[in-house]
């Protein structure tokens, strides 16, 4: 059994790293820990500089022994906004309190009868701790396609999932179980991509 420690401290993702990932012992980042950086104008670039990051603490401060480090970013990608939020996505309308607030606004950003075509993209770093384990960082992904609801609806999982309706599915992934978004999630994807990657 792998132990990664999982740079990040949002708490939907580290319960859902938790169920996508049930082989795995996950070490959440410490709150004592630096906020990491996310400057890159890419998925793929955030992740590894969160993963990177957090690899080069840990060496220096780190409480125990991990096999490697695994960061994640995410967002939603809205068509008719250009791709945004997209990287920013976790930074978008900061000003509000609660994800319903910041919901509500995105969609209100959305010009009438535009396109609500949407997909939320997850990009995961996988970066070995030297004299643990073996190999190179390398990043994988995952992407699910859908569009976007006409107002927030459901209290399950966190961030946009109450605005983003899944191709397929009448019901955003905020009002699908847990059960069901984990087999066509961005995350789960992802996840799968990640465990082949690692089992070769």
């Amino acid at each position: 059994m792998l132990t990664l420690l999982l740079a990040s401290r949002n708490a939907g993702k580290l319960r859902e790293f938790a169920e996508l990932l049930p082989g795995f012992t996950l070490v959440p980042w410490p709150a004592a820990a630096p906020e990491l950086p996310e400057t890159g104008a890419f998925f793929q670039d955030n992740a590894l500089q969160k993963a990177e990051g957090a690899r080069a603490w840990w060496q220096a401060h780190g409480t125990e022994p991990v096999d490697a480090v695994l960061a994640d970013d995410s967002g939603l990608c809205v068509d008719a906004l250009w791709g945004g939020p997209g990287v920013l996505s976790a930074r978008f309308a900061q000003d509000l309190a609660s994800y319903t607030d910041r919901n509500r606004r995105l969609l209100d950003m959305l010009p009438e009868g535009a396109d609500r075509t949407a997909r939320f993209v997850c990009v995961l770093a996988c970066v070995p701790l030297p004299g643990r384990l073996p190999g190179e960082p390398f990043t994988v992904s995952g992407a699910v396609e859908g569009t976007l609801a006409f107002e927030h609806r459901g209290s399950q999982g966190f961030g946009y999932d109450p605005i983003f309706l899944p191709d397929g599915y009448d019901q955003t992934f905020g009002e699908l179980s847990s059960e069901i978004k984990h087999t066509l999630s961005h995350r789960a994807r992802a996840c799968t991509a990640l465990l082949q990657k690692l089992h070769r």
